[in-house]
């Protein structure tokens, strides 16, 4: 039980005293940047399955 409650103090230690913690604005703008990236991301996905399907159907139109 000894060893158990030491492993939680030093958790605890750990996440209070070692730990660095963003702040909200560093954390904000970590959250744009991720929401930015994700949108652009998606669209390129999309513009790709766009482009595929459209070249496929194409194909396909002139083998039968």
């Amino acid at each position: 039980m000894k060893k158990i409650k030491a492993y939680f103090q030093d958790v605890h230690n750990e996440l209070i005293n070692k730990t660095s913690w963003p702040t909200w604005p560093e954390l904000q703008n970590s959250a744009i940047v991720v929401m930015v990236a994700s949108v652009i991301i998606a669209g390129i996905v999309y513009a790709m399955d766009y482009s595929f399907d459209n070249a496929l159907q194409w194909i396909y139109q002139q083998l039968y």
